[in-house]
């Protein structure tokens, strides 16, 4: 099988009668023109050209060919067009809404390749723990941690379970040690708080655990939270789905029992075929599961639960 590139070489030294001329027009080497041509010769069987002192000229097999190259081409630029008329269509504001630990430490590298990809589309960040009315417009697409989905006319793709474990710093880890159980666990300072469902999802953790005495700090926000713990100044349980990769931070324990929480990626069935929220759809839809693949991966051989001794 030929390489479909070929078919400009072949076209540029038709046109110009010689490799050097085809070389300046595709601003490649001479060297590379003749080399290409030489590998299509090769791949088709045929000789296209007859290589003359005057310079290159076609045979009658290149003559029969040359209205087929042309018309790949042709193709070819229609499909870059087409290509680029549908990013000018994706163009304008997605208003995206999730909890803060997702727009905190997930997303800014999945959002700065996507703005490459996208640059016409301008990210509108919400970092809520209000669950935004989709069906009322309050955003275009969520990601949302929940045991049950609510709401009219939802549609999107399961990201993963919302599995939680206590992270510490490497820094940390290397001064004080990993706690390995929950007695452990209770000689190290935990640090609580994250405001609004993280807040409570955690503080429930902790009183389950019988490890609210270990608290040394509190932080109202998950920004506050996972600085504290990056700092070095304790320990405390977060995401996995957030924390596993994270480079920063050092997995203690593993993770808890199978959760009813689940995240998902989220719009309203009206939005799901505007250009703009299509794009960001698929493109977050694809990088959060590849993302939470990984997480699983490295999760599969952790024993679940909180040790007790």
């Amino acid at each position: 099988m030929f390489d479909w590139n070929d078919a400009r070489f072949f076209l540029a030294v038709a046109e110009s009668g010689s490799t050097l001329a085809a070389g300046r027009a595709l601003r490649v080497s001479q060297t590379t023109v003749a080399r290409r041509i030489t590998a299509l010769e090769e791949a088709l069987g045929l000789a296209l050209f007859d290589k003359r002192r005057a310079g290159y000229v076609l045979t009658p097999a290149g003559h029969a060919l040359l209205t087929d190259a042309r018309g790949v081409q042709a193709s070819a630029l229609a499909l870059a067009d087409s290509a680029a008329a549908q990013k000018r269509a994706a163009g304008g504001t997605v208003r995206l809404t999730a909890e803060e630990s997702f727009i905190v430490s997930l997303l800014p590298p999945m959002l700065r390749e996507l703005h490459d990809l996208y640059p016409d589309i301008m990210i509108e960040l919400d970092a809520s723990e209000e669950v935004r009315d989709l069906e009322a417009g309050a955003a275009d697409i969520a990601i949302r941690v929940t045991k049950k989905l609510e709401g009219a006319g939802l549609v999107g793709r399961r990201i993963g379970e919302d599995l939680w474990t206590v992270y510490c710093s490497r820094a940390y880890a290397e001064t004080h040690g990993v706690p390995r159980n929950r007695r452990e666990l209770a000689t190290h300072p935990l640090i609580s708080g994250g405001g609004g469902h993280v807040g409570e999802y955690y503080g429930a953790w902790l009183r389950e655990n019988g490890l609210e005495r270990s608290v040394a700090m509190q932080h109202g926000t998950v920004t506050g939270l996972f600085s504290a713990v990056r700092s070095g100044l304790g320990l405390a349980a977060l995401p996995c789905l957030v924390a596993e990769l994270d480079d920063e931070l050092v997995r203690c324990l593993p993770p808890g029992v199978a959760s009813a929480r689940e995240v998902w990626l989220l719009t309203h069935e009206r939005l799901r075929h505007t250009p703009r929220v299509r794009a960001v759809l698929d493109f977050l839809g694809e990088r959060l599961r590849r993302h939470a693949r990984l997480v699983e991966q490295k999760l599969a051989d952790c024993p679940a639960g909180l040790v007790a001794a």
